[in-house]
């Protein structure tokens, strides 16, 4: 499991929760590069959905979010994808068995 430096990634509980078969690594400090794609998906969702329109509440906020990531899933051109959504490269989503 590749994880980043934070101190719950260094606790004795989450080497616990990830027993002895599971290795743990952790991304060089100040190098986002490394774990990239989440970096750039984490700020897509504060641009895009989080701070992208006032909200009255954080409830709404919340609310908002099945269909932002339905969106991003389903229907948003990805360039990494030459322009598809991430759900065409997923084989057997449902409804889509042959």
């Amino acid at each position: 499991m590749l994880t980043d430096n934070g101190a719950c990634y260094r606790s004795l509980p989450f080497a616990a929760a990830l027993g002895p078969q599971i290795r743990h690594k952790r991304t060089r400090p100040y190098r986002p590069q490394t774990n990239g794609k989440v970096e750039r998906y984490n700020r897509t969702l504060l641009e895009e959905w989080a701070y992208a329109r006032p909200y009255a509440s954080e409830s709404e906020r919340l609310a908002a979010f099945p269909a932002w990531l339905h969106g991003y899933n389903h229907h948003r051109g990805h360039t990494s994808l030459k322009g598809q959504p991430p759900a065409s490269r997923v084989p057997n989503l449902s409804g889509q068995y042959s």
